[in-house]
């Protein structure tokens, strides 16, 4: 059984595999968790590339309303699977490991970054959104949008 630093780490490496997804830190996240749970075993490390692109394929197809368990889903998937590797190592090896899982996510997982699902806008700086002279302006619109003239008031409401 890992120790609290340990769980956090795997759990940081799940959150980090879920969040690079579709982005452009993909690739290098991709590659880089691969190699580091293959542990030098080429076999073992396309079977994890595999496994990440499974991750991929999953976190895209969700749909709207099934993203964000899909995502919670995919990180405790990834999670578990970064513990089973730190506890399948000897104490030494464990340590090193560890490490290099810390430089790893330091490198080439997304930091600070806005994340949106399906359908939605994310901003990880300014985002400045404004309409001018009656039009609609909107990050993201659900359903349509419609602009009408107001009507007048009744007469008799003054």
């Amino acid at each position: 059984m890992l120790d609290q630093v340990l769980t956090a780490l795997a759990a940081s490496g799940g959150t980090a595999v879920v969040t690079a997804a579709g982005t452009d830190a993909w690739t290098g996240v991709r590659q880089a968790v691969a190699r580091w749970v293959g542990r030098g075993d080429a076999l073992r490390e396309r079977a994890e590339l595999e496994r990440l692109d499974q991750t991929a394929v999953v976190l895209v197809a969700a749909e709207p309303d099934e993203v964000e368990r899909v995502r919670i889903r995919q990180e405790a998937s990834w999670q578990t699977r970064i513990e089973a590797v730190l506890e399948g190592l000897a104490a030494g090896e464990r340590e090193d490991a560890a490490e290099q899982l810390r430089s790893l996510l330091a490198q080439h997982a997304p930091q600070g970054g806005a994340v949106a699902g399906p359908g939605g806008l994310a901003v990880g700086g300014n985002a400045d959104i404004h309409a001018e002279k009656g039009s609609i302006a909107a990050g993201v619109i659900h359903g349509g949008a419609r602009i009408d003239n107001p009507r007048k008031p009744d007469p008799s409401q003054g």
